[in-house]
């Protein structure tokens, strides 16, 4: 691993592009992959490492309350500066409940419609300080969910822990904080709930939640980076893919998906069960919306930068 030095920040290059999911962290370690797939370390409130990104534009990060554009690591560095101001992430004072959208298609946004509308009984999430919970309160989704970037590993904060419990969730590992969504699926299931939505990052976990719970709701979340065969594994395995950046995402799951949401960024949907979970949203959404036939994946003229 090679590492290179700057005026105020520490770069990791880190070899291939999977994600590397619950490394036990040092202490209050939280390790994230933040805008454009870069990794970021926070230490006790602080910042501390930041990695080089992925990708150099994101329509996405154009619309942050603290925007990012271009994706450099300095920006990035500002940007999870914010949150931690802002909401406390990564530190006792994260705020854990919110039912504003950020997107209409997003992953909580998603577990959230369908915690409401009685679609599944309970959702199987991470949260930074808390690692992976079990939760039936659509606002403790869309609170952890809407402002999470992609959690690597996590270690227990608990002030966080409390909040979350007192709020309708379970901690799965009140000692580590570990992120196990197979197990996560797992002990919902011995906690007696049987329609199960679940977030993940890689095809490992989808399939071995699919072989868990043949009918849980699978999204996939943070996948620019993904190999082709992570892809295919995703494609095979998962219900709803978001794309993030991945060009193995839009080849390989775009050409099969039963539907696509947005274009930019877009939500494929793999199965029966996630195109009418889509769909359902939109037939109850009360904003304008536009519906048109494509041959897929379909590309509009805002994406991000690089495709990896």
């Amino acid at each position: 691993m090679e590492k290179k030095v700057g005026r105020d920040t520490l770069f990791f290059l880190l070899p291939g592009a999977e994600t590397m999911r619950n490394r036990k962290p040092t202490g209050d370690e939280h390790v994230i992959e933040a805008i454009g797939r870069c990794r970021v370390v926070i230490r006790d409130g602080e910042v501390v490492e930041v990695g080089p990104p992925r990708i150099r534009h994101c329509p996405l990060a154009r619309r942050f309350a603290y925007p990012v554009d271009p994706i450099i690591p300095s920006a990035v560095k500002e940007n999870i500066e914010h949150r931690i101001r802002s909401f406390g992430m990564c530190t006792g004072s994260r705020e854990v409940l919110m039912d504003a959208e950020f997107v209409g298609f997003g992953a909580s946004e998603l577990l959230r419609f369908s915690l409401l509308s009685g679609i599944i009984d309970c959702a199987v999430i991470v949260c930074d300080g808390a690692g992976t919970i079990i939760t039936t309160n659509p606002d403790l989704v869309q609170g952890i969910g809407g402002r999470m970037s992609g959690l690597e590993c996590t270690s227990p904060i608990p002030d966080v822990i409390r909040r979350i419990e007192e709020n309708g969730g379970h901690v799965t590992d009140h000692s580590e904080a570990s992120i196990d969504q197979p197990g996560g699926v797992r002990r919902a299931g011995a906690l007696g709930f049987s329609r199960i939505g679940v977030t993940i990052a890689t095809g490992e976990e989808a399939v071995a939640i699919r072989e868990l719970a043949s009918d849980a709701l699978i999204i996939a979340v943070h996948t620019t980076g993904v190999s082709r065969e992570g892809a295919e594994m995703l494609a095979r395995s998962a219900d709803l893919i978001t794309a993030c950046a991945s060009s193995a995402i839009r080849e390989v799951a775009g050409r099969s998906a039963l539907l696509q949401a947005g274009s930019s960024i877009p939500v494929f949907a793999m199965t029966e069960k996630g195109r009418d979970l889509v769909l359902e949203k939109i037939r109850k959404d009360q904003g304008q919306v536009v519906v048109m036939g494509a041959k897929l994946p379909y590309s509009g003229d805002n994406c991000p930068d690089p495709l990896v």
